[in-house]
């Protein structure tokens, strides 16, 4: 999309905060002093836990007669609203960030206010950085912060940030490992300046999430709008929409991801992650515009360690190339590397915008995603809200239970596909549909130290995982495997595996797998859904 110019906004920034602003200030510092390990998952996870999703091919890639299935969240609701018509944020369209740091959950969220515009995804002209801050991820609260100058007075929070052109995509990473503490906060967004009023990639940092500087770099990169961004091995990536022709000569949107060492250095260009845009050539495409099926700003990303967890946005253009008929979804990516993605299930929507609760009847469903998302107790929450910036704006809340975004499902294959193959057809099946079973790929076990969790579903008296532990090369390890195989018939989030000898891996046996096979008069109700490894890393 091309982003209209934008005059300065009407508010001022000040160098001194008051009373309110050293308290919050005083609180995110302390919150970031205590930090644990395990809180800096967002950005790079410090734990020598894995996780093995049930959907992912690539943690599970030898399968027979189980199916990848995904399901939809539960519960949408709207749990931050606007403010009044007036207000910095009369319109919220979050293109936001949400991180954990120890119990409290921050929220950066893009406040839109000024005259209402015919401009679907920019019917507000301005836009400032927001900050909310929950202790449950559910209930918001939107602190007084006295950092900038709005209609005359400091009572907002909106956060010190000198952008006078700054625009809808910004992404927040929490970077608790930078030696530098005045870069402990990275931010990476859309925005121009008084001689380059065109939107192109920024980033800014900030000590405290409240008070950033926007490199003396910028630019770093060309017009991208991005939704997503981690830290992965060492190296930041952001998840963006591409450049509209940079790499087909058909105007499409593309995800895309962007490379740096130090944050300001970047690569020249994207790499491609999905494409779901036709391959459509010829001199008679230059009327193209919007109608295909596309990647909106890139994906919002969940760094798990070992494998990150990406929502993206599903452009579905109208034919015309009209963008008031565009609807949009959010769908499932996942990523082993932060550069190649696959869609576990292609075109499926995670977050179908239809009939989103307080949304604009008779316009078309579109969403945003944005950055963040977190386990909370028994349950998976992930923010995001409408694309447009009309009747319906504010942040929005989805839960699945506990990283049961999907699962392996069994199934028994048709009795008239064997007897038409095998005169015994029938018996075959029977003994087929007995293997029902996913291997996983090769674990090195790095501590004696170390644990085996399912999170399964459908399990009882009557449906039961065997879950067999193999070498690299597939032989049963002995006291490991078949009558010795460690059961679960229960179901739960986090089920502990024990075999004969106790409940950590071998470490003699060298490279792992972890044979998972759904046995039962009912086995084919159970659902993986997970495996979690302490103590070991995915070869």
């Amino acid at each position: 999309m091309t982003t209209p110019s934008r005059p300065s906004a009407p508010l001022k920034t000040s160098p001194r905060f008051n009373t309110l602003a050293a308290s919050a200030l005083a609180l995110l510092l302390s919150l970031a002093g205590s930090l644990p390990a395990r809180a800096a998952s967002t950005s790079s996870p410090a734990s020598e836990e894995i996780v093995l999703f049930g959907f992912d091919n690539r943690s599970f890639p030898f399968q027979n007669h189980v199916e990848t299935h995904l399901y939809p969240g539960v519960r949408p609701r709207i749990v931050l609203r606007p403010g009044p018509p007036g207000s910095h944020d009369e319109t919220i369209l979050y293109y936001g960030t949400v991180i954990r740091i120890g119990d409290t959950f921050h929220m950066w969220y893009n406040g839109n206010y000024g005259p209402f515009r015919p401009l679907n995804g920019f019917e507000r002209k301005y836009t400032v950085i927001c900050y909310a801050t929950s202790k449950d991820g559910i209930n918001w609260e939107k602190p007084n912060l006295g950092l900038v100058e709005f209609n005359g007075s400091k009572d907002n929070n909106i956060v010190d940030f000198p952008e006078p052109l700054l625009w809808s995509t910004a992404a927040v990473l929490y970077d608790p490992e930078d030696p530098d503490p005045a870069r402990r906060f990275k931010l990476a967004y859309e925005g121009g300046s008084e001689e380059n009023p065109n939107n192109v990639f920024r980033v800014a940092f900030s000590p405290d999430g409240l008070h950033w500087t926007p490199s003396p770099k910028n630019p770093v990169g060309p017009m991208v709008e991005m939704a997503g961004i981690t830290k992965h091995r060492g190296l930041y990536y952001v998840s963006a929409q591409n450049p509209f022709l940079a790499h087909r000569p058909v105007f499409t949107r593309r995800m895309v991801t962007y490379v740096s060492k130090d944050f300001e250095t970047w690569s020249s260009s994207g790499a491609v992650t999905i494409d779901p845009g036709p391959d459509v050539r010829g001199p008679s495409t230059e009327d193209d515009r919007h109608q295909y099926s596309e990647i909106h700003c890139g994906a919002g990303l969940w760094n798990r360690g070992n494998v990150i967890v990406g929502i993206h946005g599903m452009w579905q253009g109208h034919p015309t190339g009209d963008r008031r008929l565009t609807s949009i979804d959010l769908g499932l990516v996942l990523s082993h590397d932060a550069i190649h993605f696959h869609e576990p299930v292609p075109g499926f929507r995670i977050i179908p915008a239809r009939e989103q609760p307080e949304s604009p009847i008779g316009v078309y469903p579109a969403l945003m995603q944005g950055q963040g998302m977190e386990n909370v107790g028994d349950e998976t929450l992930y923010w995001y809200s409408l694309w447009r910036g009309n009747y319906g704006s504010g942040v929005r809340l989805i839960t699945w239970a506990r990283d049961r975004l999907g699962g392996l499902h069994p199934f028994r294959p048709r009795d008239h596909v064997y007897n038409t193959v095998n005169p015994q057809g029938r018996d075959m099946h029977h003994a087929l549909a007995m293997q029902a079973e996913a291997i996983s790929t090769t674990l090195d076990v790095t501590s004696a130290d170390n644990a085996v969790f399912i999170n399964a579903s459908g399990l009882g008296q009557y449906s039961e995982l065997r879950v067999d532990v193999l070498d690299e090369g597939f032989h049963p390890v002995p006291g490991f495997s078949g009558d010795q195989a460690a059961v679960v018939n229960a179901d739960g989030f986090r089920s502990q595996l024990e075999w004969p000898g106790g409940t950590a891996l071998p470490t003699s046996a060298g490279p792992l797998r972890l044979r998972v096979r759904f046995e039962g008069v009912r086995g084919e109700d159970g659902r993986l859904h997970a495996v979690y490894v302490t103590g070991a890393k995915v070869r």
